[in-house]
């Protein structure tokens, strides 16, 4: 009988990884009355991660591997990535995603399957590069954000020199 292993992930400690959960054990119950349940604080732009890895190794052909969306499965560069598609094609897990319908349904045989097959691997690698770039987009306007706040408070620390300066002459002249 095969098993649904769910993986949730967050990236800091900060963050809830099981904030999900239990809308994917749920959600699992439509495949199967087993499952296991993969939790972890990592960052999905590492490819090597305690839980992931945990759940490769315990997998076997047949078992679906249920995540949430692409972006808590990853935000891996794109070599990275084809990595992890092909150890989850190596050890024949099938890939759900819930908020990917298109994944939902069990495979089919023929041209309607293989049809299928196409658009999900399409449409995850469209969702894995949009969630790179979400996080690269983030981290660089993070990045100006800081360097305004550094900007601005040279300004301040300047503007405020200069007042205690010409206050210290003034008052020196005087």
């Amino acid at each position: 009988m095969s098993v649904v292993r769910i993986y949730v992930r967050a990236s800091t400690k900060d963050q809830d990884a099981e904030r999900a959960l239990d809308d994917l054990i749920d959600f699992s119950k439509s495949y199967s009355s087993n499952y296991c349940s993969y939790v972890e604080n990592f960052s999905g732009t590492k490819l090597i991660r305690p839980e992931l890895n945990k759940l490769l190794s315990e997998s076997n052909n047949g078992d679906v591997l249920l995540v949430e969306s692409v972006d808590r499965l990853s935000r891996l560069s794109q070599e990275d990535f084809d990595v992890l598609k092909q150890q989850i094609k190596a050890k024949g897990l099938r890939l759900v995603v819930a908020d990917l319908p298109t994944t939902h349904h069990l495979a089919q045989d023929g041209i309607t399957g293989e049809i299928l097959s196409v658009i999900n691997s399409m449409l995850i690698d469209l969702l894995a590069t949009m969630a790179r770039l979400d996080n690269q987009k983030r981290k660089e306007r993070i990045k100006q954000g800081f360097c305004v706040l550094a900007i601005n408070l040279k300004e301040k620390l300047l503007i405020g020199l200069n007042t205690l300066v010409l206050s210290n002459y003034w008052h020196l002249r005087a």
